[in-house]
């Protein structure tokens, strides 16, 4: 399934930088469900590809204020608590 993994990360990519431009965090939602009405198997690559790229974003955020806390001396931040699991 190679081409549904390249459609869902090219628009993926269009996506975020669109988000970033419109400042709407929430575009990819809407996005996702224009894609679902036709195709629900490129929705979920798609909504799959831009969860990907968000946590990375917001770990690669999160690393590089820990190394600036500790280049500065100033009290790092604070990893959010992990969800629970429900089991």
């Amino acid at each position: 399934m190679a081409l549904i993994d390249d459609l869902a990360e090219a628009l993926a990519d269009d996506t975020l930088l669109a988000m970033d431009n419109l400042s709407n965090d929430r575009l990819y939602l809407e996005v996702a469900k224009a894609i679902g009405a036709l195709s629900p198997s490129l929705q979920e690559a798609f909504l799959t590809a831009c969860r990907l790229r968000l946590a990375e974003q917001r770990g690669r955020r999160f690393l590089e204020a820990t190394l600036r806390a500790a280049e500065t001396g100033t009290a790092a931040p604070v990893a959010p608590p992990e969800p629970e699991s429900g089991l």
